[in-house]
């Protein structure tokens, strides 16, 4: 919006739909921001008034009143009256949530075109180096193989950390060696000030002592997400050095260490998005209401109806066969089909998948 419609805004009534929104911030979470969503909410709650009736309403001022009109305006939240011309109109809340919800998947659907092509280009640096010869290091890269090999190397960053710590953690419940040989290096890397994200996979949440642990974390100073999917297992030190596995189906052929600022800021990016898709530890996921699956049992249909099988779907989601065959039998018994390529069809036609 321009200045010149504000001004003229500013001597006109507003025209708005005439309705209330629910308490709370709940708008804020689909990118709405707080200026925004109380100028939303103050425009719907009274329409007849202007700016200089907001500013005093909202106990905001006057730049960001018309900071969040912009925004409104960007988002298609605030429309040209029919009725009164040079004037604007807030479009009714559900719409409005629809427009958000559509923005915010558009979003989302961005992010995962860019992790993937992230990932394309990280996998493709790591492999330039997959045959450097075990345990020894060339141009900054170096090839571990062996778990005691890479214990000590990791053990050798984390005592050389200044900053900070990045860390992508699949495969949901880790088994308690790695907790047990993780623990000291965490303690010691908080205890220093160093800042740490790492994020997990969603079904972490499930296992008492993977979720015991990240708590612990948290507790000391760490920062923890989870998130449905993950790419491979990722360690970056001071944004400097980065740990991979050669291939994540193979673990036996051991992990790449290197400095490559290429490699680096590929995998920095690529975190990076990671965290910004993930949810903090201590929020829970949205619950879906009536018979729509859950965010993992969406996962699930798409995973199986892109022709994965069992085993690599509950590898993908961190999950075991057992539950994978659980969820797929639950769903199928939801959608009342009698097979998998009859539940498939009747999800793709619910708009499921």
């Amino acid at each position: 919006m321009t200045a010149f419609a504000y001004d003229h805004v500013r001597s006109r009534p507003w025209r708005a739909a005439g309705l209330q929104l629910g308490g709370g911030r709940m708008l804020q979470g689909l990118g709405l921001g707080a200026d925004a969503e109380a100028v939303y909410r103050g425009v719907l709650a009274d329409p007849s008034g202007g700016i200089a009736e907001l500013v005093v309403r909202l106990g905001r001022t006057e730049e960001q009143v018309r900071a969040g009109l912009d925004r409104l305006v960007d988002l298609d939240l605030l429309r040209p009256s029919r009725d009164s011309p040079g004037a604007v109109r807030a479009v009714r809340p559900e719409l409005g949530l629809e427009i958000l919800l559509s923005r915010q998947e558009e979003e989302l659907l961005r992010q995962q075109r860019e992790m993937i092509r992230s990932k394309t280009a990280a996998a493709r640096l790591v492999s330039e180096f997959a045959e450097l010869r075990p345990n020894t290091e060339v141009d900054g890269a170096e090839r571990l193989v062996g778990m005691d090999a890479i214990q000590d190397r990791l053990e050798q960053l984390a005592r050389g950390l200044e900053r900070e710590c990045l860390a992508i953690l699949p495969g949901g419940a880790l088994s308690q060696a790695s907790l047990d040989a993780s623990r000291p290096l965490d303690e010691r890397a908080l205890a220093q000030g160093i800042e740490m994200r790492s994020v997990y996979q969603e079904s972490a949440r499930k296992d008492p002592a993977t979720l015991s642990y990240v708590r612990w974390l948290t507790e000391q100073g760490g920062q923890v997400r989870t998130s449905l999917l993950l790419p491979p297992r990722l360690l970056v030190f001071d944004r400097t050095v980065a740990v991979v596995p050669i291939d994540p189906q193979h673990s036996r052929l051991g992990a790449l260490c290197t400095r490559a600022p290429g490699i680096v800021a590929s995998l920095i990016t690529l975190f990076e998005q990671t965290w910004n898709a993930a949810v903090p530890l201590g929020a829970d996921r949205p619950r879906e209401t009536g018979s729509r699956p859950s965010p993992v049992e969406l996962e699930l249909l798409k995973l199986l109806a892109s022709g994965m099988t069992d085993e690599a779907a509950g590898k993908r989601l961190g999950v075991s066969l057992r539950t994978v065959r659980r969820q797929m039998s639950a769903l199928m018994e939801r959608l009342h089909a009698t097979s998998r390529f009859e539940a498939g069809l009747k999800a793709a036609r619910q708009g499921w998948i």
